[in-house]
């Protein structure tokens, strides 16, 4: 129980720490941010595959541990496609940052809509990140407990200057980048606890879990690094997804 607390600690704390370089470098160029986030895709895709939709095969039993592990990754992306129709994600940040709107209220209470909806797509994150224990192998959820802490550093990093051009102060532009990472924590808590009361569970949201992660790649992740530099984060979404390889390889 410990490790899996300090584990929901630190990926709730990536966003945190992703704040922190979002106040110290408000201008990052676009080539890094996206080679940041191609390699975080990488790893979440590794840890997506390796981590939790192989190993609901293995925990499912006979003839329908395949339909089961089909249906969890189309119900976890579908749960995340509902969401993105209530509250976009990050792809709409970016248009928010760059709006020269006049009043200011208005800006304010359009980023922190998007604050509230990072917030929420977190939490089906954080599930994953927890039912990754729910297999016993902790090598193997600290492994996508990384994946998904490494997405949120720059997550972190690119909420700060929408806030801070909006109009809000340092002080609680930090405490709504840090609002986003316990909500990362609760999911952790509650996608462990949820597998931990019954393992019948296990096959089905440990394929959920997946769905979620593959759903955030696909959909946000990859389309949000192609702007001018496709060859060279196409090689950091490899490189991630190479390094979790290594680990799991490593770590078994």
């Amino acid at each position: 129980m410990q490790l899996v607390l300090m584990t929901a600690l630190g990926v709730g704390g990536a966003t945190v720490i992703g704040a922190v370089l979002g106040f110290a470098f408000k201008k990052i160029s676009h080539t890094f941010s996206d080679l940041v986030l191609a390699f975080a895709a990488g790893v979440m895709l590794a840890a997506a595959v390796i981590g939790l939709v192989l190993p609901s095969l293995e925990y499912g039993s006979g003839h329908t541990a395949l339909p089961v592990t089909i249906l969890g990754i189309f119900c976890g992306a579908l749960c995340l496609n509902l969401l993105d129709r209530v509250v976009p994600h990050l792809h709409r940040l970016a248009g928010v940052e760059q709006e020269s709107h006049p009043d200011k209220a208005t800006q304010l209470n359009k980023v922190l809509l998007f604050v509230m909806a990072i917030a929420i797509h977190n939490l089906p994150e954080g599930i994953a990140a927890g039912v990754g224990f729910g297999t016993g192998n902790d090598a193997e959820a600290l492994t996508i407990a990384a994946g998904i802490a490494l997405q949120n550093i720059p997550e972190g990093m690119v909420i700060i200057a929408p806030m801070l051009a909006a109009g809000m102060t340092p002080r609680r532009t930090f405490l709504a980048a840090l609002a986003t990472g316990l909500v990362e924590v609760l999911g952790t808590l509650l996608g462990f606890f949820a597998v931990t009361l019954s393992s019948a569970i296990l096959p089905f949201a440990l394929a959920f879990a997946g769905g979620t992660m593959l759903y955030v790649i696909s959909d946000e992740m990859i389309p949000e690094t192609h702007h001018d530099n496709a060859g060279g984060v196409t090689y950091a979404l490899l490189a991630g997804f190479c390094l979790m390889l290594a680990m799991s390889y490593y770590l078994e």
